[in-house]
């Protein structure tokens, strides 16, 4: 069973993690966790006085800071006797499209279940056009968990 986590470093995103490491291994199955990377989740002036005092980019202290949500995630996994977790930080194209991304990251990998938190780090705009797990219940191509 091929099993996909979606983690933003939330408390919810949390015990969807360690739910999806349970069932990988009481399954025997494959474990990836992802992290959505957004601009937007950073205060622009932070992340450019953060850059420049680095001398790094925008995109390497975004791609860091995914990487740091990440690692704890992987720790996590594997402190319940997963041993063998892939993860990727995905890039958010467009904005608002963070559901779509975990659509398109299920598919690609050809998940059977995606496990996510039902309330995460996201912005106030969840509440208005709907959560994230809200749209990816609606229409990911696999079976889905949501983790209050």
């Amino acid at each position: 069973m091929r099993i996909l986590a979606a983690t933003d470093g939330s408390e919810s995103a949390n015990r969807a993690v360690e739910l999806a490491a349970r069932l990988t291994k009481e399954l025997n199955g494959r474990l990836k966790i992802i992290h959505i990377v957004n601009e937007r989740d950073v205060n622009p002036d932070q992340l450019s006085d953060y850059a420049l005092s680095e001398h790094s980019t925008s995109a390497e202290v975004l791609n860091a800071f995914s990487e740091e949500k990440l690692k704890i995630a992987r720790q996590r996994a594997e402190a319940l006797g997963v041993s063998d977790v892939q993860s990727a930080s995905l890039l958010e194209l467009e904005a608002g499209a963070v559901a779509e991304t975990i659509i398109d990251a299920a598919s690609r990998d050809e998940s059977d279940l995606i496990v996510l938190g039902k309330r995460g780090l996201g912005r106030l705009s969840g509440l208005i056009v709907g959560s994230v797990s809200q749209k990816v219940v609606c229409v990911a191509p696999c079976a889905v968990i949501v983790v209050p």
